[in-house]
């Protein structure tokens, strides 16, 4: 049995004062992606390094308190991977990857567009750059598990309120076709929806901080783990784990029947 936990912090130094690290040794977890560290290797307490039972692996952002993604492994891996190899994707600290002799994980952050046209600009620029990568990935010859925040509602199912969102980041038409082409173009399979094809409000991963999103369930699911059909297809059960808030985020957990 391999078990995957994928979670968005909103800063790690924020999500431990809420009780994250007292959570991660209760899961059982081979691999726990992280994004949204919002810190630089100088913020980080040994246990936030290095868990109990853990390995941990980090890249940073460059501006500080922003961005960052890391992993928790329980096995040292032969080989760590930051980032693209594309300057400015990689200044922001976005992408990990953990490679093993027949597996590779990756904590990917994608960039949200909510916050102007350039962050948009730039969304679509990581993007592009991403589905090249994604399309060289799917032939590496490893099973693959990409977990992170991608900051895309795949379909109307995937968000409460999607009328009201089709002309904003995360839910326009172009983002969406861009989420498509890598399921459909390349193979990639997405888990949960495979598990669950019709699951609705129980599948939100993040609630916005205004009004009541949380009370009232008015989330979307843009927290994913995306696996090659192999992989994937050995997964067993997903859960989103809602009984403590470590974030806006809520953790997405899958246990996949496989064993490298």
């Amino acid at each position: 049995m391999l078990r995957v936990i994928s979670a968005n912090l909103n800063g790690i130094r924020s999500a431990v004062r809420k009780g994250f690290l007292d959570w991660v040794p209760q899961q059982n977890a081979d691999f726990i992606c992280m994004q949204e560290l919002k810190a630089q290797a100088d913020n980080m307490s040994a246990d936030m390094l290095n868990p109990e039972g853990y390995y941990g692996y980090f890249h940073y952002a460059e501006k500080k308190g922003y961005s960052g993604v890391g992993l928790y492994a329980r096995q040292q891996p032969l080989q760590v991977i930051q980032g693209l190899g594309v300057p400015e994707i990689d200044a922001e600290g976005r992408y990990l990857e953990l490679v093993y002799d027949k597996l590779s994980v990756i904590s990917v952050y994608l960039p949200s567009g909510s916050s102007g046209d350039h962050r948009q600009t730039a969304k679509f620029m990581f993007m592009e750059h991403f589905f090249k990568h994604l399309s060289e990935l799917a032939l590496c010859g490893r099973q693959v598990i990409l977990c992170g925040d991608w900051n895309i509602a795949h379909k109307e199912i995937d968000l409460k309120n999607w009328k009201g969102n089709l002309k904003n980041s995360g839910f326009l038409p172009e983002e969406r076709a861009w989420l498509t082409r890598v399921f459909d173009e390349i193979g990639w399979v997405d888990v949960y929806r495979s598990l669950y094809p019709d699951a609705t409000g129980d599948a939100y991963t993040w609630w916005s901080n205004r009004g009541q999103a949380w009370a009232k369930n008015v989330g979307w699911r843009i927290d994913y783990q995306i696996a090659t059909p192999q992989l994937a297809a050995t997964a067993k059960t997903a859960s989103i784990y809602k009984e403590e808030r470590f974030s806006d985020h809520a953790p997405l957990t899958i246990d996949y029947d496989w064993t490298a």
